[in-house]
């Protein structure tokens, strides 16, 4: 009786491992402000090598965070990922993101890229610089920002809406580079060149830029990489801004942990796996930026554009000086 009790109770054991053994690994659920078609092909090789399901909802950067809120506790969210530190620094300001304490995202994303709490990384890397048509402008008569505000440039230079927070994102780090009032004074003098009404985004602009209508601008490297990969012959030129001074002004992709994540461990694998040599390339090409990871090398048509100095302010204060630079554009009748 003992021996039949004994190998009834060994049968059921083995019974139990193998019904916990086929149980899946508990996924990972992302609110993503990045395309899907962006993303998908990352979370698709992660699902391939782990066995972790990556489940996606996306949609702009402001109804995720509203979304978020408004869920509170009982959101299914275990990762925000989106777009400019300046988001991410937003989403951490109203309590939606948690600490995450990890030494290897802290060794493969650079302390500038990412929030100086944990409360964000980078995952990957542009740059807002300058760009300009060779016909009417030569690279030896660019340099910095500050620079297009000078009378030389009335009537040729091209802008995006301040409404975008990439702009807003790059006034809020010149705020921390100049301070206030020069930096307002730079502003000023934008809109004083400008050529024509500011662009709605920038592939206009870059459009406007080869077509003549203006003879230099500001831009993200990525939307070039996407014009210039189709038509190698377009008719604008990239010129690292800064050079000479603190460098280019860059911002990031990135992503933080949600404050109620269901998944937490799970979710910190997946940021960690995402600042990883193997991803950063994936992450990185197929939206044409650069890798935040030092060790990783960028595309071949990025690299092509040859290296530049970065501006190193943490990308922080995109986040704390965006309202300053919101209102100090509006006073300089930046539209």
């Amino acid at each position: 009786m003992m021996k039949h009790l004994s190998l009834t109770a060994l049968a059921c054991l083995s019974l139990a491992g193998a019904a916990h053994a086929q149980t899946p690994t508990q996924s990972v659920t992302v609110y993503s402000a990045r395309n899907e078609q962006l993303i998908k092909p990352l979370f698709d090789a992660y699902t391939k090598e782990t066995g972790v399901e990556v489940k996606v909802l996306t949609d702009k950067e402001g109804p995720l965070m509203a979304r978020l809120q408004a869920e509170g506790s009982n959101t299914a969210a275990d990762l925000l990922i989106t777009v400019d530190a300046g988001n991410l620094w937003q989403a951490a300001n109203v309590g939606l993101l948690k600490q995450v304490k990890s030494e290897i995202l802290n060794k493969n994303v650079p302390s500038h890229l990412r929030d100086d709490n944990g409360l964000w990384y980078g995952l990957s890397l542009r740059a807002r610089t300058m760009f300009f048509n060779p016909d009417l402008v030569k690279a030896e008569q660019l340099s910095t920002y500050e620079d297009l505000a000078d009378p030389k440039w009335k009537g040729k230079l091209c802008l995006r809406t301040s409404k975008k927070v990439y702009n807003q994102s790059l006034v809020a780090m010149m705020i921390a580079q100049y301070g206030e009032a020069k930096t307002e004074k730079i502003v000023r003098g934008w809109i004083a060149n400008l050529a024509t009404d500011v662009f709605p985004d920038d592939t206009k602009l870059l459009e406007a830029i080869a077509a003549g209508q203006c003879g230099v601008g500001i831009a993200n490297t990525y939307y070039y990489g996407r014009i210039v990969d189709k038509n190698p012959q377009f008719k604008t030129k990239l010129f690292w801004a800064n050079q000479k001074a603190e460098g280019v002004h860059v911002n990031i992709s990135g992503a933080g942990l949600t404050r109620h994540a269901k998944n937490e461990a799970g979710a910190i694998k997946l940021m960690e796996w995402l600042s990883s040599s193997k991803a950063q390339n994936i992450y990185a090409d197929k939206d044409i930026e650069f890798p935040v990871n030092p060790t990783v090398k960028p595309d071949q048509l990025v690299a092509s554009w040859g290296p530049f100095k970065s501006n190193l302010i943490n990308m922080s204060k995109a986040g704390e000086l965006q309202a300053p630079a919101v209102k100090l554009m509006d006073r300089a009748g930046y539209k």
